[in-house]
């Protein structure tokens, strides 16, 4: 059996968040979805798998509803489902920048980038290209010479665009991110903050991936996806390794969770040095009494107890 992903998202007025949510739950439940969807005010956001029978039901019902008129979903091919379990949560937005005062992408948003005029803009020497993603996922792959802000989450982008203003005045700025959903408020909020050769690559890299003609060239790495997959190819015509190994920065693109449940943050690690390090991601981390590697695989006291003082005289020595 065929499955396939759907990724979306669409701005539009949802008066009531915490109803439509629950009767969209249903809707995809009894369509035998899995994924994650968020509701709020402002529109819709979701990635859900299934077959290509159930999807397809789906995408039509979404394209038929009065709220969603030009809707436009991604599609990925998968070999099952990619969710575990099916959500639908209401949120206050769907992106947070906290503004103070919110965009509304419908009224103000930077220009529409097609994968092939993006590629070409790209080169241009007054162009700066901007990365709206967080650090994990620009970590793994990205557009090659975009420059990533210093921070850790989306919310923290304005603080940044302030602090480098002058780096960014005069130039010609282009904005990317998954799908295009951050870009839609990001790039308007360029705009407002008085910046107006503001341009967004329309769709995102997921859109970029998969253009005949452009084939993803120039992106470096894998793109980060918010699904079991954690991340899928973009460049069609090379692949450059970019994702550097969290303990000893050898080339890597396989993500862990750091097996502290109190941690849980995503590294990039060899198999190899997941086990040596049994799946924490520091010292701290692997000491910890509930540490899900050891519990999964089993692992004596013994066995842990060696091994961690294997690190500790490797910690020492350094």
């Amino acid at each position: 059996m065929k499955y396939q992903v759907l990724l979306y998202y669409y701005y539009t007025d949802i008066e009531d968040p915490e109803a439509f949510s629950a009767e969209h739950l249903e809707l995809c439940k009894g369509m035998n979805l899995k994924g994650r969807i968020l509701v709020a005010n402002e529109g819709i956001n979701g990635t859900v798998s299934g077959t290509v029978e159930d999807t397809e039901k789906y995408m039509e019902y979404m394209k038929n509803h009065p709220l969603f008129d030009g809707i436009v979903f991604k599609l990925d091919p998968s070999e099952g489902h990619t969710f575990k379990k099916m959500h639908v949560r209401p949120r206050p937005e769907l992106v947070n920048l906290s503004l103070e005062d919110d965009i509304n992408p419908r009224e103000m948003t930077g220009e529409y980038l097609e994968p092939k005029d993006f590629y070409a803009q790209m080169q241009d020497e007054n162009t700066i290209v901007l990365d709206a993603r967080n650090t994990y996922e620009y970590d793994v792959g990205h557009f090659r010479g975009a420059i990533r802000p210093d921070v850790e989450t989306f919310r923290e982008l304005p603080e940044w665009v302030r602090e480098n203003r002058d780096m960014l005045e005069g130039k010609r700025i282009l904005t990317y991110c998954t799908g295009g959903i951050r870009c839609e408020k990001f790039s308007g909020w360029l705009k407002r903050e008085g910046f107006e050769d503001v341009g967004q690559l329309h769709g995102g890299i997921a859109t970029y991936g998969k253009d005949p003609e452009v084939k993803g060239q120039n992106w470096d790495g894998m793109m980060y996806v918010f699904d079991e997959r954690l991340t899928v190819p973009v460049n069609q015509v090379e692949h450059n390794v970019v994702g550097r190994d969290h303990f000893d920065g050898t080339p890597c693109e396989r993500y862990i969770n750091c097996a502290n449940p109190e941690c849980n943050d995503q590294i990039l690690a060899s198999e190899e040095n997941e086990a040596k390090h049994l799946g924490g991601c520091s010292l701290e981390c692997t000491k910890h009494p509930r540490n899900r590697y050891v519990i999964e695989n089993d692992l004596s006291a013994e066995e842990v107890d060696a091994q961690i003082k294997v690190l500790e005289e490797e910690a020492y020595a350094k």
